[in-house]
């Protein structure tokens, strides 16, 4: 791949970034506030929060 990495987004590109974040606090709170799980990406690995999150190990698993 050729793509050079930009450590500053360019401010439509921090545009586009801020409004995916808007959008994603605004999901994950609104499972938060329906009691819903949500899996996220921490430390390299899958996080499942929530109050019904389900007790199980996402590394690897499959779920069917």
């Amino acid at each position: 791949m050729n793509a050079s990495r930009r450590t500053i987004p360019s401010a439509e590109g921090q545009r586009q970034l801020d409004v995916l974040r808007q959008a994603v606090t605004k999901a994950l709170e609104k499972k938060r506030r329906l009691g819903q799980y949500a899996v996220t990406w921490q430390n390299g690995k899958p996080r499942v929060t929530g109050e019904d999150a389900p007790d199980v190990e996402l590394q690897g698993a499959r779920h069917t």
